[in-house]
């Protein structure tokens, strides 16, 4: 690949995740801040994320895959999300800050796929091309958490200024996007598509094997207890007094990139179902450490608990991609991660916001929230959950030329 293209797509994925990291992260903290939001408040702006990975195989089948160039959609929709983001900084209550969420969230999340596919228009070899390049994903967002923590935008409650940000590198990439490499639709106009296609379902075929069976009934349900974390996190840290949270949670994403190189290790080593059982025990210890830490002699607990992100989210969510490629094989590789991010992002994080809103609105007192009590359920959920898949997910031994 030129230098030239590969500093193209790198910058791409830089902006793609620092335009998320840069609202995402905090907007429980801004919500509360800002409207005092309750525990369901909170879940219906989180929820807008599922329901935008819901609908998103529908732009990318219906329209990218069919009419437009890809870099012309992505182009047009962060054009339009820059004037969400920015008008979601003026909303004077939740009522007002909802609608536009929901519709940018809608218009943000086909941009990641859009995003991947310019990518893998220009590479040779994904599988050995493609992780060098999305780790600036990574970096975007760790440099947005960064950004936030150093401005001091949460102690001051400022944090109308995320969505600024956001709105700035959003209008930045609508407008880079026209000059990416070429992308043409993938399919004819007239070239007809099922919506079993459009939504993976045609994978649903591979829920016949027994052990994908378990993998993907586990892959829902780790995504309930996996929302608390994005939901509350850092209005947890805030509440108990971490100065800079927004800074300290990028160690989660610096981790992410450190195990990300470690994991082809460990699978190659232990097994994929050893990998996964130490992603799903991660979940259930780092909420126990958010349960009985605190901002004074137990800070290491809460850093810890930050730092595993990595752990939590490699050795499960891309060991478990990993694993649906290896069982999809040619037939279905395509649909087969189609139908895990539908039933992950979209079906299980979606029970997983209402819940934890709910959850968490069974404990607020005077002054803030009982975070020990909630804490502690999404961990003794994750261990459940850890139990099940012991007992019923074989270890299978599989060959990648990547590893």
């Amino acid at each position: 690949m030129k230098f030239q293209t590969r500093f193209q797509l790198s910058f791409l994925f830089f902006l793609e995740f620092f335009i998320w990291g840069s609202w995402f992260v905090t907007m429980g903290t801004f919500l509360s801040q800002e409207f005092s939001a309750s525990g369901s408040q909170l879940a219906q702006a989180y929820e807008t994320q599922s329901i935008g990975a819901i609908i998103a195989p529908f732009v990318i089948g219906l329209i990218a895959d069919r009419y437009f160039a890809a870099q012309k959609i992505l182009g047009i929709l962060h054009l339009m999300g820059a004037a969400l983001l920015f008008i979601m900084s003026h909303a004077e209550h939740f009522e007002n800050f909802y609608p536009y969420i929901f519709i940018y969230m809608l218009l943000y999340m086909p941009t990641l796929a859009l995003a991947n596919a310019v990518a893998f228009n220009q590479m040779k070899d994904p599988s050995k091309q493609f992780a060098s390049i999305r780790v600036l994903g990574s970096v975007g967002w760790i440099v947005a958490g960064f950004t936030i923590g150093t401005l001091g935008w949460e102690g001051t409650q400022t944090l109308k200024y995320t969505f600024y940000m956001a709105s700035g590198a959003s209008a930045l990439l609508g407008v880079y996007s026209f000059f990416l490499p070429k992308t043409p639709p993938r399919l004819s106009s007239n070239e007809k598509i099922s919506l079993r296609e459009i939504l993976g379902l045609d994978a649903l075929a591979m829920l016949k094997d027994r052990g994908f069976l378990f993998f993907f009934i586990a892959s829902i349900l780790i995504c309930i207890p996996l929302a608390f974390y994005y939901q509350h996190a850092n209005p947890f840290l805030n509440e108990v007094g971490m100065e800079a949270a927004a800074s300290k949670m990028i160690l989660g994403q610096i981790s992410e990139v450190l195990f990300l190189l470690l994991l082809p290790l460990f699978i190659k080593r232990y097994g994929i179902k050893n990998a996964l059982v130490v992603g799903i025990l991660a979940w259930g210890v780092r909420y126990l450490l958010f349960a009985y830490g605190d901002t004074g002699a137990q800070t290491w607990m809460l850093i810890f608990g930050i730092l595993l992100h990595g752990v939590c989210y490699d050795f499960f969510f891309v060991s478990g991609q990993i694993y649906t490629d290896y069982k999809a094989g040619e037939t279905f590789k395509s649909s087969a991660q189609g139908l895990i991010t539908l039933a992950t992002y979209g079906l299980g994080m979606l029970i997983g916001f209402r819940f934890a809103g709910w959850l968490t609105d069974q404990y607020v007192t005077d002054t803030g929230h009982l975070w020990s009590n909630i804490w502690v359920h999404p961990a003794i959920f994750s261990f459940l959950v850890l139990i099940l898949f012991l007992i019923f997910f074989k270890n299978e031994t599989i060959k990648f030329r990547t590893l």
